[in-house]
């Protein structure tokens, strides 16, 4: 019964350690997509105070 417990507790430990990262993945995609979303507007908003829509 030990090992098991001390198997149990190992697999949390790690199951808890792949959860953080998978959400640190995600909120590293949203930021992002949201800072690309920034710099497209920006440059789009450039583009149309030049008048000639040419990148």
């Amino acid at each position: 019964m030990a090992n098991f417990t001390l198997f149990f507790n190992s697999f949390l430990s790690y199951l808890l350690l792949f959860i953080l990262i998978v959400i640190l993945g995600v909120i590293a995609c949203f930021i992002g997509i949201n800072l690309r979303k920034k710099k497209d507007a920006k440059d789009a908003s450039v583009q149309e105070s030049t008048g000639n829509g040419q990148s």
